[in-house]
């Protein structure tokens, strides 16, 4: 057993691991109603947007710090980019199909995806401008 989460968690994608943890439970536990939360256009959507995008983000930060190659790989856009989005889907089927409290929509699968997608903006650039200073 101790392999096992010893293998799950990496230490190099350890904030990577923790925000996909966090993703998991969140998406499969009930959440309590919040009002003033509730009067915010959209709320679940902006919520569903920018965990997507933080984990996308996160995902290319550790995957280039632990990487010496720097351009874009056939593994980076399947690990920041397919696998968030896979995992959007799975979770949102699970939502839909295995819980009582949670109910799978279509649209959060897409604002998932749309975080991802700013992920893929976000997560190359801030590597981008860390290299440039690292150079100056």
């Amino acid at each position: 057993m101790k392999q096992l989460i010893k293998r799950t968690i990496s230490k190099p994608y350890f904030l990577s691991d923790m925000i996909f943890v966090a993703i998991v439970v969140l998406s499969i536990t009930p959440i309590p109603e919040v009002k003033p939360l509730e009067e915010v256009p959209l709320m679940d959507k902006w919520v569903h947007f920018v965990m997507y995008g933080i984990f996308s983000s996160c995902l290319w930060f550790d995957y280039y710090r632990i990487n010496q190659d720097k351009r874009f790989t056939l593994v980076a856009i399947i690990l920041a980019v397919i696998f968030p989005i896979i995992t959007g889907g799975l979770l949102e089927l699970a939502q839909a199909y295995l819980t009582t409290c949670r109910s799978g929509e279509w649209m959060d699968f897409y604002a998932n995806s749309i975080g991802v997608g700013i992920g893929l903006i976000i997560g190359p650039t801030i590597i981008w401008k860390l290299r440039k200073k690292k150079r100056n």
